[in-house]
């Protein structure tokens, strides 16, 4: 099969993008709902319920749920303001200011979140007209509107999981982290300039911006399996690739200040090389083999929500296993050395250490029990949010064995 063109492949790819889809979806739902409100409010121009149709209907099917309840909230909140107002008070400069000063206070207490200005706006709009009790709830008509065809939008045609961008994001995130590992590899032999150590310093400090834009992310991915029919194991893909940026992000944290020891000895060392020889040439391997499990690891979270995960573990057992290995064989050279030469033995063993730190993230016992930790967690904050329901549940379990034991007597 040929390949697409260029440009062919790049609009495909588009498509397919969180942004894209979001103006897709919220046009046609913003028609929808203006159209619905001609056929049910008295406004000429039901304007409200199209604004809100584009507030609420969110690239998740849970984003747009929570949105539509703070949405409704807001606008119902701000309405009931200013019919207490216009019965007490006209409008005013200082009526208009207690109004204002009344919505955002009472819009922090009926939590609707970012749309707190939203009650003071609706209290406004509905005091500045002349019949105030028939624009208020025309008003509040077109907001249920707006809200319910964006949910019932979502509904109908549920949103995409972003499971996929959010793997593909921690990728990209572990490839650079493998090629800082690897260029600090490759110049750690010989003579290392402070300005040359001084860059990767700054390479692994931007990598927390990496951080960021991987976490938001993934937290659109984990909104995505909320809620969602596609989905039957949500729970576990949030969960897996949860805990996989987690160990990440301390491994770019641990190998930033590996950059600050390596620049620290390149201050001390200035006109000779870091390390022997021989030691120079094992931590060289120390670092690649580090290099190739942090992505390894990446492959291995994110292979595991798309399909077999076999291959994947297996190349990073490899690796881990390697770098431990390979790592012994550089603290026994370095040892040696320090002995003959201890000069910022300090700094050599706080390497060891940090190279120590990032196996034991990507340690696979260690993800497994981060992976059971997170699940109980879960779990009890479940039980915790819902005691009736988990109440219910345990009476009808023990209600059932009770009548299994007298039908087995």
């Amino acid at each position: 099969m040929p390949e697409l063109p260029d440009p062919l492949t790049t609009l495909v790819r588009r498509g397919r993008e969180p942004a894209v889809v979001q103006t897709v979806r919220s046009t046609l739902a913003a028609v929808i709902s203006y159209v619905v409100a001609l056929q049910l409010s008295r406004e000429p121009l039901p304007l409200t319920a199209p604004l809100t149709a584009l507030l609420v209907v969110q690239v998740t099917l849970y984003s747009t749920l929570t949105t539509s309840i703070r949405r409704v909230n807001s606008v119902v909140a701000g309405v009931l303001i200013a019919i207490g107002f216009s019965v007490l008070v006209g409008l005013t400069w200082w009526s208009l200011g207690l109004i204002i000063l009344a919505s955002l206070v009472i819009g922090r207490f009926v939590r609707v979140g970012e749309f707190v200005p939203e009650v003071a706006i609706s209290a406004m709009l509905v005091l500045g007209v002349t019949q105030v009790t028939q624009t208020a709830w025309d008003r509040v008509l077109e907001t249920l509107i707006g809200a319910v065809v964006g949910l019932m939008f979502d509904f109908l045609f549920v949103p995409p999981v972003w499971v996929q961008p959010a793997g593909e994001a921690i990728e990209e995130l572990a490839r650079r982290m493998r090629d800082l590992l690897l260029d600090i590899g490759r110049e750690i032999s010989g003579h290392m300039p402070v300005e040359e150590a001084a860059a990767r310093l700054h390479a692994a400090r931007r990598l927390d911006h990496d951080i960021v834009q991987v976490d938001a992310s993934l937290r659109q991915a984990e909104d995505s399996l909320r809620l969602n029919p596609r989905v039957k194991e949500g729970l576990l893909f949030r969960v897996v690739l949860r805990t996989g940026l987690d160990a990440l992000e301390i491994a770019a944290v641990v190998l930033r200040v590996s950059a600050r020891t390596l620049t620290d000895l390149a201050k001390e060392r200035r006109d000779e090389p870091l390390f022997p020889e021989d030691v120079a040439a094992a931590l060289e391997e120390v670092f690649g083999h580090l290099a190739r499990a942090v992505e390894s690891f990446a492959v291995l979270i994110t292979t595991q929500v798309r399909d077999s995960a076999e291959e994947a573990e297996a190349r990073f057992a490899r690796e881990l296993a390697a770098g431990r290995s390979s790592r012994d064989r550089a603290a026994d050279l370095l040892l040696a050395r320090m002995r003959e030469h201890p000069r910022q033995w300090q700094l050599h063993g706080a390497l060891l250490a940090e190279i120590d730190r990032i196996l034991d993230e990507l340690d696979v016992e260690k993800r497994s029990e981060r992976l059971v930790e997170e699940l109980d967690r879960h779990s009890r904050e479940q039980h915790d949010r819902h005691p009736v329901v988990n109440g219910i549940r345990r009476r009808l379990r023990s209600s059932r064995y009770g009548w299994r034991s007298s039908r087995g007597g």
